[in-house]
Order: C-alpha cells, then sequence, then structure tokens
C-alpha cells in the first residue's frame, strides 16, 4: 500500500488531522472517511489515530493513499508498452495511434487498459487522467490511485499540468499563430461527432506554425479546455482540417488516422512537488507523411 510519511512541523502545530489531510494533502472528503476507516490508514508516531486528533510538532504521521481492493476490470492481455516515466504515484506512456485507451476489445484490439491488467496485475485499478482517442499517439498520463488520479484531474488544463500537441493540417494558415475560441458541442446529425454549436461549451486552442509546406503546415497547438475531439474540430472549423482525419476532413492516402500526436508534457508531479518535462517524438507515419508534404 502507497503510504506518505509526514513530519509535522510548527506551522501545522495544534492542528487536526482532518485539516491536514485537506490543507496540505487536498484529499477530498469522500477519501479522507474511507482511509480513516482503515486499520493502518491513519498513524501518529506507530498508532493508529483519527482524524479530530490534535497534532504536535514533530508527529510523524503515516497516511494510505494507495487504493484499497483495487480491480482493473480490463482482460489481461499481454502487449508492448512504451513508458516515458513512471513512479510509485503515476506512468506516463507514448502512446501508440492503433491503441485504444480503455473499453471493449470486440473489433478494436488490445487497449491500453488490458496491457497493463497485464502487466500490473488486475489488482491494480486503472486510473487513465490524460485520455487519447484511438488513432491519437503520443504522451498520456495515468495515475496510480484514486487519490492522485484527483489531483492530476484538477491540474488539467493549468500550467502546472501542460500539453502540446503537434499536428499536420491542410491548407495556409495566414498567420504564425492564433486563437481558436469556439463552443463546442454534441453534432444532432452524427452521435459520434462534436461540433461548433451556439450552446456547446466553451472551448479555447492555442496554436503556433512550425513549419509551412505547400498543401498544409507543422503546428503546435496546445488546447485550453479538455473538450472531445477539440482540436480536429476546431481546426476543421477555421477551414484546416487535419490530414488523416476522415470523420471532419477527407481521407488521406498515407495516413489511416488523423494526424495528431501528444508531443509535450511539462506536469508538476502532484505528490513530489517535482516538475517533469517529458517529450515523445513523432512516430513514423506522421515524420513520412511530412517528408511528402515538404516533397510536394
Amino acid at each position: 500500500m502507497r503510504t506518505l510519511t509526514l513530519i509535522v512541523d510548527e506551522a501545522w502545530n495544534g492542528s487536526t488531522v482532518k485539516h491536514l489531510l485537506r490543507a496540505r494533502l487536498h484529499m477530498a472528503e469522500g477519501l479522507i472517511a474511507r482511509v480513516k476507516l482503515r486499520e493502518t490508514g491513519l498513524v501518529r508516531n506507530g498508532e493508529r489515530v483519527f482524524t479530530n486528533a490534535r497534532l504536535r510538532t514533530g508527529d510523524v504521521l503515516c497516511v494510505e493513499i494507495g487504493d484499497e481492493g483495487a480491480v482493473n476490470e480490463a482482460l489481461p492481455i499481454a502487449a508492448p508498452l512504451t513508458f516515458v516515466y513512471e513512479d510509485e504515484d503515476i506512468a506516463v506512456l507514448n502512446k501508440s495511434p492503433d491503441m485504444a485507451v480503455h473499453g471493449s476489445t470486440g473489433g478494436q484490439g488490445c487497449t491500453v487498459a488490458n496491457a497493463l491488467a497485464a502487466l500490473w496485475g488486475r489488482d491494480t485499478a486503472f486510473h487513465p487522467v490524460s485520455r487519447l482517442d484511438r488513432g491519437t499517439s503520443g504522451i498520456m498520463v495515468i495515475a496510480k490511485s484514486a487519490y492522485v488520479h484527483d489531483l492530476l484531474r484538477r491540474m488539467l488544463h493549468t500550467d502546472a499540468f501542460r500539453r502540446e500537441y503537434l499536428v499536420l493540417a491542410r491548407g495556409a494558415f495566414p498567420d504564425d499563430s492564433g486563437t481558436v475560441d469556439l463552443p463546442i458541442g454534441r453534432d444532432e446529425a452524427a452521435p459520434t461527432k462534436r461540433a461548433v454549436t451556439p450552446d456547446g461549451q466553451p472551448s479555447r486552442t492555442e496554436y503556433t506554425v512550425l513549419e509551412r509546406f505547400p498543401t498544409g503546415v507543422l503546428l503546435r497547438v496546445r488546447p485550453l479546455t479538455g473538450r472531445t475531439h477539440q482540436i480536429r474540430v476546431h481546426m476543421a472549423a477555421i477551414g484546416h482540417p487535419l490530414f488523416g482525419d476522415a470523420l471532419y476532413g477527407s481521407p488521406d492516402d498515407m495516413l489511416s488516422r488523423p494526424a495528431l500526436h501528444s508531443a509535450y508534457l511539462s506536469l508538476r508531479h502532484p505528490v513530489t512537488g517535482e516538475t517533469l518535462e517529458l517529450a515523445a517524438p513523432l512516430p513514423d507515419d506522421l515524420e513520412k507523411k511530412m517528408a511528402a508534404l515538404r516533397r510536394r
């Protein structure tokens, strides 16, 4: 069981255990309620303690943050995974474009959830934080506990959890950078699609042109919100659908998926506070497409 050990300093002298859990560890009420019921969930100076106990300077408080009775419901299926980073609390993968994150394996092959069930065992719950669609490659973050998942979820779309994508988009961009600020909602005509709609959720996407080709561009894109298919919808809405995006644009003779890659992550570690700077190189199919665009 993953356990944090805290030495109480003068700033927390006289505080209750519950106050420290909420204010210092940012632990949700529901998790506090569960942890306090565990025999070894909260231990002060070697003895079990409850949330209403007062802390004193120098106390050693041990807090279980791991999942109790965790289960990964996915069927274990051994498959290769590329880890960019891993520790006791999080794992960062460079996801293959042909792998879905989770769901039924029927018709879509092994998922990330299946592969991790085989690698970590089914007694480790699956907590994906930054989910990527099947067909999107690159960096995705997985929490190893519900506690860490909740911390990361609150950090999404802030400077503490900054994600950038590389995109190959059709057409010529008049400016070197810009922001698309258009609301996104469900496409009433097609349930699997999203669209720019007047009553949609606020959605913002920043982009910078990195390289220009005769028929398109390489963009660095940062979504400032987290809507389904946001980058694809926004690029199509301004007249620049992604190469290979048959859903929002047109098919491509070289690509079987949208030219969308989660390339960079700057993350403040939710437990240690360390800043992680991680990158995943463009996969071969997008490198080949970019080389072809340069020749045209």
